[in-house]
């Protein structure tokens, strides 16, 4: 399926990928959901948090409890074995940003930070089995950053709010000595707009790898939702700079995804420094893959495809 035009947009409050250059959405204008495939994803339910609370082996350690909100940069030691090499997963969005809101096909809505949230624990479990000391950017419905009263108005994140909290996610990842980051997002749209997308960012020492991370995320996890019968169409690995737009040029300078790009001046001076990708599996505003988003299947289906993605780019 050839790929469509991508419509971007300026609008702060209803961000899909707050993970982009400020926090601004980009709608994709993505195929419809294709004819003939099953409509009815198993098992949906609301997601479900605590799972790294019930799960067996030592409690997370906070990374620096003054830096940080708490619930939010926490390291967990593997339960099983010990590969010594640390990843860095971050649930997109927290707290008073919610990320994108959709609804399923039975009506029940979807709520973005929720369901990366989820979806974070459930590859942090996983992770831990095999051998990996896992760096969570948030486990509890928080921002990262401790908010100051600069990075809000009116109850919600300002610019500098949002650039605050998605770069507390890269000195989180740092202070951590992760080895790889990985951006757990959701996508929004039109109703109908739908499909699998990673992004990397091209213009880092490390741009290689990025690349390669990316791709392998991209890869195993449309297969693995694909193999469930559920036809997500594939929207394909991108540089970050065709992944976000904002309303201030001062981001469109910046060109890049926060939680991806290289420092600049006067703007972001805390880069993440190790091999990142940020992927958003589903839109949550199309009713199917929002249904996807909300069933404990989906979340796990995806998960599970994570973790391998990250097996094979440490192999």
């Amino acid at each position: 399926m050839g790929k469509t035009p991508r419509l971007t947009v300026t609008l702060l409050a209803a961000c899909g990928s707050c993970a982009t250059l400020v926090g601004a959405a980009l709608l994709y204008a993505s195929p419809a959901f294709p004819a003939g495939q099953p409509r009815h994803p198993a098992a949906v339910r609301p997601a479900e948090h605590g799972r790294l609370r019930d799960a067996a082996g030592p409690p997370g350690q906070p990374i620096d409890p003054a830096l940080f909100s708490p619930g939010a940069c926490l390291a967990y030691a593997p339960t099983s074995g010990n590969r010594h090499q640390t990843v860095f997963l971050d649930a997109g969005h927290g707290g008073i940003d919610p990320g994108a809101v959709g609804r399923t096909q039975s009506g029940a809505p979807v709520n973005e930070a929720a369901v990366n949230l989820t979806v974070e624990l459930d590859t942090t479990a996983i992770l831990r089995a095999e051998g990996y000391r896992v760096v969570a950017s948030r486990t509890e419905n928080t921002t990262v950053t401790k908010l100051t009263t600069a990075d809000l108005d009116r109850g919600l994140l300002t610019v500098r709010g949002v650039i605050n909290d998605v770069g507390a996610r890269d000195v989180c990842a740092n202070l951590a000595g992760a080895d790889v980051l990985v951006g757990i997002y959701m996508d929004s749209g039109r109703p109908r707009n739908a499909g699998c997308v990673t992004g990397y960012d091209a213009a880092r020492r490390f741009s290689a790898a990025n690349l390669r991370l990316a791709t392998l995320l991209q890869d195993d996890v449309l297969h693995a939702m694909n193999a469930q019968g559920w036809g997500i169409p594939d929207e394909g690995v991108m540089p970050d700079t065709g992944l976000g737009s904002a309303l201030k040029k001062r981001a469109l300078a910046y060109g890049h995804l926060i939680l991806l790009g290289p420092a600049k001046a006067g703007y972001f001076t805390t880069p993440s420094q190790m091999p990142g990708a940020l992927i958003e599996p589903l839109f949550v505003t199309d009713p199917f893959e929002g249904s996807i988003a909300a069933s404990a299947h989906g979340q796990q289906v995806i998960a599970a495809a994570l973790a391998e993605a990250i097996n094979q780019y440490f192999a």
